[in-house]
């Protein structure tokens, strides 16, 4: 009987009903777009760590140091030292990153045996930089060195406006690829950990000294390689295991060898430049963090929160948006749409006094009184939970459609502060601000539909309250002084 009533009332006032719930559907579905938007960028902010940084670990301990003379070193090219052909000259280099300090091993294990750590493996970024050029203008340039003028800083050949004094850059041509020193021991801590296996295999345990290569796929596409085929670096053969790509599709490493190979490469046995450690739990991330800082406090100690705080570019702009602007919007919209709620139930309780008034008169308690408007007002709220579920929903998957794919850019290597050519020439050689591009998504789950029903419910019952109110205070004598 209650229900029947109930449901016949509001059929008796189709378009007060129906603005009541239009309003807590309202504010539900914005409520359930700014959620899954949110939820969304955070998902993609987590892919672009993976990708961009390498992130399968929870702390990442890296070292800053000034470029050293020996390191500068490096980007100066003699004809002694390169190889002619025709008319260029090439140079082929590996270095490890300028401005990264190295760790011993041993620190590594120090770390491992911290309390509430996981596991702990170091590793080793490097570059191979190719450089070429004109043979003509390096012969005049290393005259011009001989001659004490200084290489880059002596006045430029004839015809090179600026070249070598600041102004611009020398006809040269630097192509790099990026190379990752991989603990083979546990290929799921660092760089591996954040790519997916496309072909072949990753590295195994007993591979340490092994010339085998794991390279990127979009590197195999560009120089047509493939699983078998043999990969130089360093004047020696590396034999393709597999190739990988990056979970948020990125570009991140072109090239992993095993961790012994690289150091040898660039002359640092037992050294890193990278130790990745996973905590036992994310909640001892904080205090692990802390330790690591104690023991080396030259240290740089990142966490993926961190990280997280680096990231540029639309991807940035969208998280920003969505926990600031988007939240505090959704919250307002809300209040807004519980006030609106309110007003019209206790609007039509006052519309309804004669009617009350009289169930008053002929013996109806303000409790039955009151439970009637509430039955009401409830009501309205499941059909808005409902219509605002639905619109929610479709406002997600319309911003999930229409909305481009966001930018993220990030400078993951040491900023060169070394002035001249040699400096410029590293900059551009080491130039890792690297750029993923990322899927805009708005996921609704079945935690946030209940959220938006709840929202819905929790307004009917604030609007009920209010109505019940109104109606609780009628008196009959006020109804039947209305009565014609």
């Amino acid at each position: 009987m209650f229900f029947t009533y109930v449901w016949r009332e509001l059929r008796r006032r189709k378009r007060q009903a129906l603005l009541t719930s239009l309003g807590l559907a309202l504010g539900v579905a914005l409520v359930v777009i700014v959620s899954a938007v949110t939820t969304g960028v955070g998902d993609a902010q987590q892919d672009v760590l993976k990708s961009l940084y390498g992130v399968g670990t929870d702390v990442t301990v890296t070292k800053s140091v000034e470029m050293q003379e020996s390191m500068r070193g490096q980007f100066r090219m003699s004809t002694d030292d390169v190889e002619k052909v025709g008319d260029q000259f090439v140079r082929d280099t590996v270095i490890a990153t300028p401005g990264a300090g190295t760790f011993l091993e041993e620190r590594i294990t120090e770390i491992a045996q911290m309390d509430d750590v996981a596991a702990s493996v170091g590793g080793l970024l490097l570059t191979n930089a190719r450089v070429s050029g004109d043979y003509e203008w390096l012969e005049e340039r290393e005259q011009l060195e001989q001659s004490g003028s200084g290489f880059g800083q002596g006045p430029p050949p004839e015809g090179e406006e600026g070249a070598g004094q600041g102004a611009g850059m020398p006809p040269i041509e630097i192509t790099t690829f990026s190379m990752a020193g991989v603990d083979v021991s546990d290929v799921e801590l660092g760089p591996l950990g954040s790519v997916e296996l496309v072909d072949g295999r990753l590295f195994e345990a007993g591979e340490e000294a092994d010339n085998v290569a794991v390279i990127s796929s979009s590197y195999a596409k560009q120089e047509e390689l493939a699983v078998g085929d043999a990969l130089t670096v360093g004047e020696k053969e590396y034999e393709v295991i597999g190739t990988v790509a990056s979970q948020a599709g990125g570009e991140g490493v072109n090239v992993y060898l095993p961790l012994v190979r690289a150091q040898k490469l660039v002359d640092s046995e037992g050294k890193v430049n990278q130790i990745y450690v996973r905590a036992d739990s994310a909640e001892s991330i904080p205090a692990v963090e802390a330790r690591i800082a104690e023991l080396l406090p030259a240290a740089t100690v990142t966490s993926a929160e961190d990280l997280a705080e680096q990231v540029s570019g639309s991807l940035g702009s969208a998280s920003s948006l969505a926990d600031r602007l988007g939240t505090w919007l959704a919250v307002a919209v809300l209040a807004a749409a519980f006030l609106v709620a309110g007003l019209l139930t206790m609007a039509g309780v006052s519309r309804r006094t004669t009617e009350f008034g009289t169930l008053k008169a002929i013996g109806w308690r303000s409790r039955r009184i009151v439970g009637q408007v509430m039955g009401e007002s409830l009501l309205q709220g499941v059909i808005g939970a409902v219509l605002g579920v639905g619109l929610g929903i479709l406002g997600a998957v319309l911003v999930a459609q229409l909305s481009p794919d966001l930018q993220a850019s990030v400078a993951t290597g040491p900023e060169i502060q070394e002035g001249g050519m040699v400096g410029r020439m590293a900059s551009d050689l080491l130039d890792t601000t690297q750029t993923v591009s990322i899927e805009m998504t708005a996921p609704v789950g079945l935690d946030l539909v209940l959220l938006a029903v709840g929202l819905a419910l929790a307004g009917a019952v604030f609007a009920g309250i209010l109505g019940g109110w109104r109606a609780a205070r009628l008196r009959p004598a006020e109804a039947l002084r209305r009565v014609e």
